[in-house]
């Protein structure tokens, strides 16, 4: 469904690993918020894109694989659509995944008098999801190492970054630690019967 004066044209790229038992039912639940905010009565009448030479949303159900590739018209608020679907996706992904979010000022690129001083609103957002912790982190982790090697290596070689690597996972460990123990602080004494607060989760794996 088409908004009128939509202020963003909404760009939603990323692939996301599946858990092999879930179906398509529990797909269009979990993306229920980004097709709905569209305006759709279903993920099927929803996953078109606005641009027709774009994939939109797909369901790979031989691989087990969510494809997105969509644009939208939205506001801010669409924002909020995002936070929701994430929190669906969690619970159906195999492994962590990053999908990548951008906002296009609409209204920035057609007003022709527009002041010289005038600033775009584009933005552009990072979403992660997963399982767990961890695999969340083990996606941030890669993505930064990705980034900042690509960076050093114009003014050094790759192999004489491994310390920076290392300080970098370093980091991300810690990191993890800290959530574990804040995790832990909310566990019940043993034997009560309770279970612990939050999702549990192994270590991001070290690049050696």
């Amino acid at each position: 469904m088409a908004r009128y004066n939509a202020p963003f044209e909404i760009h939603v790229h990323g692939q996301v690993a599946l858990r092999a038992d879930v179906t398509f039912d529990q797909l269009q639940d979990a993306l229920k918020p980004i097709w709905k905010y569209a305006g759709a009565k279903s993920l099927a009448a929803g996953s078109g894109s606005f641009y027709e030479d774009e994939p939109g949303i797909q369901f790979d159900a031989k691989e087990h694989l969510l494809q997105m590739c969509w644009t939208l018209e939205g506001d801010d608020d669409f924002r909020q659509a995002l936070d929701e679907m994430c929190m669906n996706l969690n619970d159906v992904a195999q492994s962590g995944a990053a999908i990548e979010v951008t906002f296009y000022d609409t209204e920035f690129e057609d007003d022709e008098d527009a002041d010289d001083d005038a600033e775009s609103r584009d933005d552009f957002v990072m979403l992660f999801v997963g399982p767990d912790p961890a695999s969340i982190m083990q996606v941030q982790r890669d993505l930064l190492v990705q980034d900042v090697v690509n960076l050093m290596e114009r003014h050094f070689d790759g192999a004489e970054l491994g310390g920076v690597v290392a300080a970098i996972d370093s980091l991300f460990s810690q990191r993890f630690d800290d959530l574990v123990n804040s995790l832990q602080l909310g566990k019940p004494p043993r034997g009560t019967g309770g279970g612990a607060a939050g999702h549990g989760g192994r270590k991001p794996r070290h690049l050696h």
